[in-house]
């Protein structure tokens, strides 16, 4: 080994004019990578709270906080609540940005935070939108102030990329009737999940229960899907049964305000909540040994129920497990009430009805069908023979647009009950349906099976006229879109302006007129049209199915002059669901705007616990 020499010092110094291979920091900064995980940015307005984030971190480092300048909107999947950061646990693992649904939450290439203050280290993620203040371009950035209040703008980093998200954004396709096949005849539409499907769209869910706080009778839905992917069918039915008895129609009708809000909608599709419904309640036959109810010991008390629809049937249902005796009182010959004539049978079938309604009256609710209320028996009667007496009598009056000869036009409610429960009507070649709503959809597809089963080899035409424009239409988009599929010829934005006849007094066609604006700037309904643009469609028959009325024939007239009313002409009940006459409640469509099954279970539960405590005096009368 040679001997080392004193001149090796000196053969440093032709380094002191090179360029040293380190960084010269803070002089010099190295750009962090492009997907760096660094510190958390939210987007306030496209985060919903629904905490995903929070039960995904394995480290316990989120923890949602409640806002309280923040709304919750439950309908829209809104919580006033968002997530907390606590970097004195966080990994920068990145599983919480993949996990968010809205994508609202993102990692920046930012990662200095000077601060000896512990505490300051626990904050509330935001972003350049909400805190502009604590942002700054480039060229005003020092990383000697670099905190969480100061921070480079426009520096994301590991953001969400729905390929390789934790959350699987599209839905199991449900199998359904083709639009050529299923409009020649009432076979059923939706052909339903199997158990694999059923399984592998439960296995979409995320639990978040957004979805909960927007259903009107707040099911347990993260539960029952739960216990779908777990493959238990029977534990599944009973969770949907604490809450909702006709999980059969529910299944199928429902307007699934709960889809409307889960957090998979934002970037995806929103997961299949009313079809994994309906597939329990299809899957089990006999709900009596799978859900194993019993009623509670007898009370002694008598309800009587007027009206056996989804309200109605509710009500007796939750009733009847208290221990009371309730009666349903219906005009029809089955229950279910105005779905039990209303949504056709591609839509609802009957032995679907049956099956719910079969199962309640097993549990001893006593149901007497062909009864109409203020005919065999008296409502005042009702008031005298039983404890309590609810009203669930629903819309059972089609409305009439009143123009000249609108009496040569047929009424939506009598065209539906007809053709599904009476005898089905003899249909015209070109029908022209009024309205933009699900009823009028609900016509309008039933004229066009009705169309080609009574002239199969003959040119036949649907039309729809409404007064909302695309935009505005009532019905839901998927019934629009069925609709269209299948044939339908839809006239937005044109009113009926008079029913033409022929010269032997038969229909010929619709003159209409276009309309200039449906509603006034307070919102009101106040339509307004270009008298100058008229149309003429040619048809030579015409329903009507511009909206439906409560019928209250029923009860005498100085009863009815008792009963309060809202602004929206709704019969007005209390807390508890009791009307201005004592002893008296009510619930479904004369009660709430939404006009819609789950609404009405969800009026039927509290009126339940409310004729619960009436029968207990817990609760005054109405004064």
């Amino acid at each position: 080994m040679s001997k080392p020499s004193l001149l090796n010092p000196l053969k440093s110094v032709r380094f002191l004019f090179k360029k040293p291979k380190t960084l010269r920091y803070p002089f010099e900064l190295k750009e962090p990578a492009q997907r760096y995980r660094g510190f958390h940015l939210n987007d306030w307005d496209k985060c919903t709270g629904c905490g995903n984030c929070a039960d995904i971190c394995p480290n316990e480092a989120i923890e949602m906080i409640k806002i309280s300048n923040l709304e919750a909107k439950p309908e829209e999947g809104k919580k006033n609540e968002r997530p907390q950061l606590d970097y004195g646990r966080c990994c920068f693992c990145g599983l919480c940005v993949d996990i968010c649904p809205p994508g609202s939450l993102r990692l920046s290439r930012d990662y200095f935070h000077i601060h000896f203050d512990t505490k300051t280290f626990v904050f509330l993620p935001k972003d350049e939108k909400t805190e502009l203040e604590k942002f700054f371009p480039s060229e005003e950035y020092s990383v000697l102030k670099a905190s969480l209040s100061h921070r480079k703008k426009y520096y994301e980093g590991f953001v969400s990329d729905l390929r390789y998200t934790l959350f699987e954004p599209v839905r199991v396709p449900m199998p359904e009737v083709p639009p050529k096949k299923r409009k020649l005849s009432f076979i059923e539409q939706v052909i339903g999940y199997n158990r694999e499907e059923a399984k592998k769209e439960a296995s979409r869910c995320l639990e978040c229960k957004l979805c909960e706080e927007a259903c009107p009778a707040h099911l347990k839905i993260s539960e029952y899907i739960h216990a779908i992917y777990e493959g238990q069918n029977d534990e599944s039915l009973k969770k949907i049964f604490n809450d909702n008895p006709i999980p059969g129609i529910c299944g199928r009708i429902c307007m699934k305000y709960c889809e409307d809000a889960c957090s998979l909608r934002l970037r995806g599709e929103p997961l299949a909540i009313r079809w994994l419904k309906r597939y329990v309640a299809d899957s089990i036959q006999n709900y009596k040994s799978a859900l194993e109810q019993k009623p509670a010991k007898s009370t002694g008390k008598n309800i009587a129920v007027i009206g056996a629809g989804p309200s109605g049937l509710s009500v007796a249902y939750f009733l009847s497990l208290k221990g009371h005796h309730v009666v349903v009182f219906d005009a029809l010959s089955g229950g279910g009430g105005m779905i039990r004539t209303g949504p056709p049978l591609y839509r609802l079938p009957l032995e679907s009805i049956d099956k719910d309604v079969n199962y309640i009256a097993s549990l001893g609710v006593e149901f007497r069908f062909n009864i109409k209320i203020g005919q065999e028996i008296l409502f005042q009667d009702l008031l005298k023979k039983y404890d309590a007496v609810y009203i669930g009598t629903g819309l059972t009056e089609s409305r009439s647009t009143r123009v000249k000869n609108a009496k040569k036009c047929l009424l939506a409610l009598d065209f539906l009950k007809d053709n599904k429960i009476g005898k089905q009507r003899k249909v015209g070649k070109k029908v022209i349906v009024i309205g933009g709503g699900n009823v009028a959809m609900d016509v309008a597809r039933e004229a066009l099976r009705l169309q080609y089963i009574q002239y199969p080899d003959n040119g036949v035409i649907t039309r729809t006229v409404s007064l909302e424009d695309w935009d505005e239409m009532p019905a839901t988009k998927e019934e629009i879109e069925e609709a269209k599929e299948e044939g339908v010829q839809f006239n937005p934005a044109w009113g009926p302006k008079e029913v033409l006849l022929d010269d032997k007094g038969g229909v010929k066609g619709l003159l209409c007129k276009k309309v200039k604006s449906v509603f006034n700037e307070q919102g009101q309904f106040a339509p307004v049209f270009y008298e100058e643009k008229e149309m003429f469609l040619e048809g030579d028959m015409i329903i009507e199915a511009i909206g439906q009325a409560p019928d209250f024939s029923f009860i005498p007239e100085d009863m009815v002059h008792s009963l309060k009313f809202t602004k929206f002409k709704k019969v007005k009940v209390d807390k508890n669901g009791m009307t201005s006459i004592k002893g008296v409640f009510a619930g479904g469509d004369i009660v709430n705007t939404n006009l819609d099954a789950v609404t009405a279970i969800a009026d039927a539960k509290i009126a339940s616990e409310g004729i619960s405590k009436f029968l207990k005096k817990l609760i005054s009368p109405p004064t």
